[in-house]
């Protein structure tokens, strides 16, 4: 038997679906962790056969918050420990160590919870002979969900599936939707392991891009694309480098450097057609007006500046720094 194949049960009826559920975690405060595991744990119907936590050198350990749960699930719950490489590499982390018979792959944020019928949904989905599958969610302190918020996507264009209410195969260019205005959340993916088992995280990409290069790479592989337009996941406040970034916060210079380092990949990584070249030529100039803006802000109220976050700036997009003193001379005047 290969390691792919699910083995029948005892009466010869086939096993449902094998699906494992991959978090990557590292948190400042306590609590967080169990609240995803639990939400996890709790799927009606179709609940994982592992979750696989992979503990990034977190400051609150994995192993304490999972104790009482790990004695409670023996076996179900596999625990992973890591030198500090960010999310990238802890996902592939829990991508190397999955278990033989897994049919479907799930990604949850350690701060995010799931409703209880997330993986039953994703599944009906799925088994109609989809590759790849995604939900609309509630985003950070949000009632109004992702999909209404950005208004990237008219669900009645695209034809609903059957088995449930709110389950629809995506019609269209995901490429293209992805690079021009991103409708994925991470912690609602859901897709079939087989067809893409040796695909990985580009752990270079540590604070922006990582998961939409992965989901780029995903929609070049497979049109077979399903999605959900009813709200799976409600996403928490843990870590998270986008939260609270304005100008002039600690991470807010890292946070532009990481984003113009995925914009200016694209073009490298992928074909893209001359409208999307020029997009991402116009996004670029933008994070590097914004980059510039970051730095006069410092400057005027006398705060730190990171010599390492210039370096790495250096290196990725000389330009930010000579077109920097008529970018300045823009934003001074209002422009």
């Amino acid at each position: 038997m290969s390691n792919d194949t699910v083995p029948d049960t005892a009466d010869g009826a086939p096993l449902p679906p094998q699906v494992a559920v991959v978090i990557p975690y590292y948190q400042k405060r306590p609590g967080i962790l169990g609240k995803a595991v639990r939400s996890a744990l709790a799927q009606q119907g179709a609940g994982p056969s592992v979750v696989m936590v992979v503990d990034d050198a977190s400051p609150v350990p994995a192993r304490a918050e999972l104790a009482d749960l790990m004695a409670q699930q023996p076996g179900r719950i596999v625990l992973l420990e890591q030198a500090n490489g960010g999310p990238a590499a802890a996902r592939n982390c829990g991508l190397q160590a999955l278990p033989a018979g897994i049919d479907y792959i799930a990604f949850l944020d350690s701060d995010d919870e799931w409703t209880p019928g997330h993986l039953a949904r994703a599944l009906l989905a799925l088994e109609q002979g989809y590759d790849f599958y995604f939900a609309d969610h509630y985003q950070l302190h949000q009632t109004v969900s992702a999909f209404r918020r950005a208004g990237r996507i008219d669900v009645g264009r695209h034809p609903a599936l059957a088995g449930a209410p709110g389950l629809h195969a995506y019609r269209g260019d995901m490429f293209d939707q992805i690079l021009m205005g991103n409708i994925i959340g991470t912690s609602t993916v859901v897709y079939r392991r087989a067809a893409h088992a040796a695909l990985r995280f580009r752990e270079e990409y540590v604070y922006a891009g990582e998961d939409y290069l992965f989901w780029l790479e995903l929609s070049r592989r497979t049109t077979r694309i399903a999605f959900s337009a009813e709200c799976e996941c409600t996403y928490g406040e843990g870590v998270n480098i986008f939260a609270g970034s304005g100008w002039g916060t600690e991470s807010s210079l890292l946070r532009l450097h990481h984003e113009i380092k995925y914009k200016k990949a694209l073009p490298r990584l992928f074909e893209l057609s001359p409208a999307q070249r020029r997009a991402n030529r116009g996004a670029v100039r933008g994070l590097r007006r914004s980059f510039v803006a970051d730095l006069l802000h410092r400057l005027m109220h006398r705060r730190p500046i990171a010599g390492a976050v210039l370096q790495q700036q250096w290196r990725t997009d000389p330009q930010t720094f000579l077109y920097s003193l008529p970018l300045a001379t823009l934003i001074a005047l209002g422009r």
